[in-house]
C-alpha cells in the first residue's frame, strides 16, 4: 500500500507559478513510476506528466509541454511538479499518483493521492 499527500495547490494569477509537492509512504517508493493528473470542473480526469524511477520524465501533456516541470527525489519520498507561466485554463484539481502505467492510448495508476486544488485568476 501507498500513501500519497499532495501539497502546493493554492490560488495564483494569470502569469504566475506554483509548486506541487507529494509525499509518498508505505511501499518502496524508489522503484515507482510517480505522476501527476488533473480535474477540471466538469471534466474526466486528465494525464499531465510522469516521471519514472530514474528520474526520467515521460511525456508531458501537449497542455502543459514547456510550461511544467516534474522531477523527483527518491531519498525523500517526494516528486514534484513546478508550474510556471500557469493559464486560468490549468485551473483543476491535481492528483498525485503511483504505479503510473500506460494503457493503449489512456494512463492510469494504482495509487492516488486525495488532490490538492489549483486556482488561476485571469
Amino acid at each position: 500500500q501507498v500513501q500519497l499527500v499532495e501539497s502546493g495547490g493554492g490560488l495564483a494569477q494569470a502569469g504566475g507559478s506554483l509548486r506541487l509537492s507529494c509525499a509518498a509512504s508505505g511501499r518502496t517508493f524508489s522503484w515507482t513510476t510517480m505522476g501527476w493528473f488533473r480535474q477540471a470542473p466538469g471534466k474526466e480526469r486528465e494525464f499531465v506528466v510522469a516521471i519514472d524511477w530514474t528520474g526520467s520524465p515521460t511525456n508531458y501533456a501537449d497542455s502543459v509541454k514547456g510550461r511544467f516541470t516534474i522531477s523527483r527525489t527518491n531519498a525523500k519520498n517526494t516528486v514534484y511538479l513546478q508550474m510556471n507561466s500557469l493559464k486560468p485554463e490549468d485551473t483543476a484539481v491535481y492528483y498525485c499518483a503511483a504505479g503510473v502505467k500506460r494503457v493503449g492510448v489512456q494512463y492510469t495508476s494504482d495509487y492516488w493521492g486525495q488532490g490538492t486544488q489549483v486556482t488561476v485568476s485571469s
